[in-house]
C-alpha cells in the first residue's frame, strides 16, 4: 500500500542521492534495527525439536557468548533453546536408561518396511514382482489375492539372531535349511504341489543387516522363470478336515525321514551313512504306523488305511533289516524290498478314500530339499 504526499507543494523532487523518502525528514537516515544472533535461532529450534538437544544446548551457550560481545539480540532465543535442550537430553538420558530408545529404533525400522516391499511380506501373502521372476533381486513386490496370478505365497520367516552379519554363504545355508523344514508345515500334502513349485528365499544383506533386518522370508515359486502361480498352495489344519489332517501328520513322519538321504551318489561311497538312514526310515515308519493305528478313521475309509498299515509294518521290517545289512547284497535286497512297499498302490487308495491328492509328486534332481535354492537379496 502506497503512503500519500504530504500536503505542500507538488512537483519533481532532486533525483540526487539526497532525495528524502516520503514521510522522512530531509537529511534523516533511518535507523539500522540491531541483528538477531543466528545461533541463538538455531538452539532454539534444536530445542524445540528435541532431536539433538547437546547440540542445541552448546549453541545456546555459545550464542549467549556472542550476543554479550556483539550487542546482538536473540537473548530469549539462546536461553529457550538451551533450557529446552536441557529437558530433552535429561529424557534421552532416561529413554537410553530404560530401552524406550530401542523402542524408537524399532518403530523406525518397522515404518520402513512399508507396504510394498519385500520386508512387508508376511506369511500367506502372494505377491508380484516387476520382472515376473524370483531370479535375482527382489525388494519391490505388489501383494495381490492369491486367487490371482502371482509368482511367490510365502509360507514362513526365520528370525536369525542378533550379532555380526554371519556371511552371505552362512545365511544361504541356514535360509535352505530351515525353509525346506518348514514348507510341510505350511503345505501338509506333498502330493498338492504342483509340478515345477519349489522352495525360494528372501535373504538379508550385510547392508540390511547393518539397519537390525534379521529375517529370512521362505516363500514358494515356480522353477520355470516365466511361470507364474494361481491359487494358494495352503493345506494346514486351517483348511483340512480332521481325517486328513490326521493322515497328513502320520505321513510327515516317513517323508522327513525319506528327506535324509545321504549325500552320496551310490550307496558304495557311504554304506555306512544308508544304513543309519535305512534305520531313520525304519523308526519313521513305526510312528507312521502307530498314529494311524491310534485315529478312529470314517467308514468308508477304514479299508483302504488297514491295507496300508499292512504293507508299512512289512515295510519296516525291510528298512530294519537293511540298517543290519553286512554286505552291499544284503543292503540292496532289503531296501528294494522296503521301497516298494512304501510306494505301494495301497497309499494312493487311502488318500481316495480320504479325498486327498492322488497323484504322486515328480521331484526333479536337486527338488526335495538338497538342490540349490536361488536366495534373494533384499
Amino acid at each position: 500500500m502506497s503512503m500519500p504526499p504530504p500536503p505542500g507543494p507538488q512537483g519533481p523532487y532532486p533525483q540526487g542521492p539526497y532525495a528524502p523518502p516520503w514521510g522522512q525528514p530531509y537529511g534523516a537516515v533511518p535507523p539500522r534495527p540491531t541483528p538477531v544472533n543466528g545461533v541463538a535461532i538455531a538452539a532454539f529450534v534444536l530445542g524445540v525439536l528435541c532431536f539433538v538437544p547437546a547440540v542445541g544446548l552448546v549453541l545456546g551457550l555459545v550464542a549467549l557468548g556472542q550476543i554479550k560481545r556483539r550487542g546482538e539480540r536473540g537473548k530469549g532465543f539462546a536461553v529457550a533453546g538451551s533450557v529446552l535442550s536441557s529437558v530433552g537430553l535429561a529424557l534421552w538420558v532416561v529413554t537410553l536408561s530404560t530401552g524406550a530408545a530401542a523402542d524408537f529404533w524399532d518403530g523406525v525400522k518397522d515404518a520402513a518396511r512399508g507396504e510394498g516391499t519385500a520386508y512387508a511380506l508376511e506369511k500367506g501373502q502372494c505377491f508380484t514382482t516387476p520382472s515376473g521372476s524370483l531370479q535375482g533381486v527382489t525388494y519391490d513386490v505388489d501383494e495381490v489375492p492369491c486367487e490371482e496370478e502371482h509368482d511367490g505365497e510365502v509360507f514362513a520367516a526365520v528370525q536369525l539372531p542378533g550379532g555380526a552379519f554371519p556371511g552371505d554363504e552362512e545365511v544361504a545355508r541356514v535360509a535352505d535349511e530351515r525353509c525346506y523344514a518348514l514348507q510341510d508345515s505350511y503345505a501338509m500334502d506333498r502330493w498338492a504341489l504342483p509340478v515345477g513349485v519349489d522352495v525360494y528365499y528372501l535373504t538379508p544383506t550385510s547392508q540390511s543387516w547393518r539397519a537390525g533386518d534379521r529375517e529370512i522370508t521362505c516363500l514358494f515359486g515356480n522353477t520355470d522363470e516365466r511361470g507364474t502361480l494361481t491359487g494358494s498352495l495352503r493345506n494346514d489344519d486351517r483348511r483340512l478336515d480332521p481325517d486328513q489332517h490326521a493322515y497328513l501328520v502320520a505321513e510327515g513322519y516317513l517323508n522327513r525321514a525319506m528327506d535324509e538321504v545321504p549325500a552320496a551318489e551310490s550307496v558304495e561311497e557311504d554304506f555306512a551313512g544308508h544304513r543309519v538312514w535305512a534305520g531313520q526310515v525304519s523308526e519313521a515308519l513305526r510312528g507312521e504306523i502307530g498314529l494311524l493305528g491310534r485315529h478312529d478313521w470314517p467308514a468308508d475309509a477304514e479299508r483302504p488305511v488297514a491295507d496300508l498299515v499292512a504293507d508299512l509294518k512289512a515295510a519296516q521290517e525291510q528298512w530294519g533289516l537293511a540298517a543290519k545289512a553286512t554286505d552291499l547284497d544284503s543292503f540292496y535286497a532289503h531296501y528294494g524290498q522296503g521301497y516298494d512297499l512304501v510306494e505301494a498302490d495301497t497309499t494312493v487308495a487311502a488318500r481316495e478314500a480320504l479325498g486327498l491328492a492322488t497323484t504322486r509328486p515328480v521331484y526333479e534332481e536337486g527338488g526335495d530339499g538338497g538342490g540349490e535354492s536361488p536366495g534373494k537379496e533384499v
